[in-house]
């Protein structure tokens, strides 16, 4: 097939297949565009920049659901002109413009203030960051009666606030990971007030540009040559608690693995909040769980590619909702009666695999954080990895991850892959021609009780996770409905009977309900993805009035866009689908209609086999 690929230099044809590697696509594109390096340009499906087409073995173009024709857009991420990637500065050509460049500027304290403002006027960081850079967060202390001699409204060494990241205060309450932004407070602290502080973004790819040697691998030197990496236990960690806010949205998703004994894979859907418990700190509210197309055994999950993605993403940010995370359960049975399961996950085995630890980075990659120290724009990543699996007591518990920003950097750059017979253990690629790994190394101790450093090949996972704890508050909170005593709407891809989302289910779905109790009905992000996704009526683009309804509570807006024209159609066709009132019959035929009640009946219609009793077919809807 033929795929353009349309960039700054402007478009070009690469002729490819479907079940290439994106890796392949890469090295074509590279040949195409004559590019002097793979790292020094990403592909995005998106003109937008969303949606990138990583560089990997494992993924085939394919399954970035790319076909005969389409358009990919690909952007660079470094200038590879001459051209300064500064506004108002000349190319560096020459000692002499270069004292020009200095000149037109003026100084070097005006050139980082420029670069300053270049590198975070474009930064639209997330509500939740914005309030916790506003707080003071320094943490207070009451008047200690034993060592405090001085009056109620002075302050000595032993009731003065302290800052968020004191180390004996984390150690005093437990915190294993300060907050990311207790963190920038120790950075942007001192008393150069973090003039100086820069969070830069960790790279595993030779610095394009290079004109002092050949491309690689026919040369390399140590201006553009990726430094060593030696993986250390991250301090901080850019979310501190996840937490679901009623049990019902974790029993529902766990429903499927009840039912047939497969895992499943799910994307958490809520927003981020401040967390009082932890100085500065960030928690991942979590209100639905949307679970996208994938095939699932008892041992494994294997995600499909899903066409309502940017639906569901619509819908939710409609209502002030973000997909913060994403969910996977690793459950086998151990007991049926008791209802217990196995203890897997512990201290001797492994907390994540390395498959799943290089999804977790996969994701994470997908969903950065935007951070205003940074020169880019963004820095590490508030999406969490949720892991349900048994606990030392044999019952079903949560277990909450991130992974370092050094392994994001790992899983991004394509440098780590998992091993074959040791799902603990991952491996760092060794440099190629076609890309150059840089060494990673990790401190382990000896026999002796010696710090000793190692090379990455294998790697304990542990060294790559961050560990963030999974809840439900004390009190459940709804931002949904809950419909008590009312039948569920199916949950969507479940393909189980009695289980699938279709218009029959909608129907005796919205039968439970009365006209006065539209907006409850209608408050079920599972209801929402299925009517906005519905073949037969297109309401995609009517939602909005309903998901602000929704977003507010508010009754009155819910049953104006009831009686919308676009709803008024799906009533009646609800209507038309009612089954039809029993006929009368007399006290004589009693005998007879109760003897043939209890037998099964032919549809004359589809020739479907139905139960006793029913009075329209479970197929077609039709009446007996």
């Amino acid at each position: 097939m033929l795929i353009r690929v349309q960039s700054p230099d402007g478009t070009k044809r690469i002729e490819c297949d479907p079940q290439e590697s994106t890796q392949s696509l890469y090295v074509k594109t590279q040949k195409t565009f004559d590019l002097p390096s793979l790292g020094c340009f990403a592909i995005y499906k998106n003109r937008d920049k969303t949606k990138e087409i990583l560089r990997l073995e494992r993924k085939t173009i394919g399954s970035y659901g790319v076909k005969h024709g389409d358009m990919i857009y690909l952007i660079f991420k470094e200038p590879i002109s001459r051209e300064s990637p500064v506004p108002g500065l000349k190319s560096v050509g020459s000692t002499a413009s270069l004292n020009e460049n200095l000149k037109s500027v003026g100084s070097s304290s005006s050139l980082n203030s420029l670069a300053g403002q270049v590198s975070t006027s474009a930064v639209t960081e997330d509500e939740v960051d914005i309030v916790l850079f506003k707080q003071e967060g320094t943490i207070k202390r009451p008047r200690d009666e034993k060592l405090c001699h001085h009056g109620a409204h002075a302050k000595c060494v032993h009731c003065t606030s302290i800052e968020p990241y004191d180390e004996s205060y984390l150690k005093d309450q437990n915190i294993k990971h300060m907050s990311f932004h207790a963190y920038l407070r120790k950075l942007t602290g001192g008393v150069d007030k973090g003039k100086f502080a820069a969070l830069e973004n960790i790279s595993c790819q030779i610095k394009p540009g290079c004109k002092e040697h050949l491309p690689w691998p026919l040369g390399i030197c140590t201006k553009c040559q990726p430094s060593a990496i030696t993986l250390n236990r991250q301090p901080y960690r850019h979310v501190d608690n996840v937490v679901f806010e009623n049990p019902n949205i974790v029993e529902r998703f766990l429903d499927y693995w009840r039912l047939t004994g497969h895992q499943r894979i799910g994307y958490l859907y809520g927003c981020y909040e401040c967390h009082k418990d932890v100085p500065l700190g960030i928690k991942a509210m979590v209100v639905a769980i949307y679970e996208p197309p994938q095939e699932s055994t008892r041992d494994s999950v294997k995600l499909q590619s899903d066409e309502r993605e940017s639906i569901v993403d619509h819908i939710a940010s409609e209502l002030g909702l973000q997909k913060v995370g994403w969910i996977f359960t690793d459950l086998i049975a151990e007991d049926l009666q008791k209802g217990t399961v196995k203890y897997l996950r512990n201290a001797t085995s492994y907390f994540l695999s390395a498959e799943e630890c290089i999804m977790a980075g996969y994701f994470q990659n997908q969903h950065p954080n935007p951070c205003r120290l940074s020169p880019d724009g963004y820095f590490g990543s508030k999406f969490v990895t949720v892991c349900v699996t048994g606990d030392p007591d044999h019952h079903i518990h949560m277990e909450g991850y991130q992974v370092s920003n050094q392994c994001m950097a790992l899983v991004r750059d394509n440098c780590l892959v998992p091993t074959k017979d040791a799902p603990e253990l991952g491996y760092v690629r060794e440099s190629t021609n076609e890309q150059y790994v840089p060494d990673v190394f990790y401190k382990d101790k000896d026999s002796y009780g010696n710090e000793v450093t190692q090379l990455a090949r294998p790697l304990p996972i542990e060294y790559l996770l961050v560990d963030v704890p999974a809840s439900t508050p004390m009190e459940p909170q709804y931002t949904f409905h809950v419909n008590i005593g009312v039948k569920l709407f199916p949950i969507e891809n479940r393909f189980l009977d009695g289980h699938i989302q279709d218009f029959n289910a909608l129907s005796s779905y919205m039968r439970q309900f009365s006209p006065n109790k539209f907006l409850e009905a209608m408050s079920d992000f599972h209801v929402l993805v299925y009517i906005a996704t519905m073949d037969t009526l297109p309401l995609k683009d009517a939602l909005d009035p309903l998901l602000e309804a929704i977003r507010a509570k508010n009754h009155e807006l819910a049953s104006h866009w009831s009686r919308s024209e676009q709803w008024a159609t799906v009533e009646q066709l609800i209507a038309a689908q009612s089954p039809p009132s029993p006929p009368l019959v007399d006290s004589r035929m009693a005998s007879d209609s109760q003897s043939s009640s209890s037998a099964l009946w032919t549809c004359r219609h589809c020739t479907f086999l139905n139960q006793p009793g029913s009075m329209a077919c479970e197929i077609c809807g039709l009446p007996q």
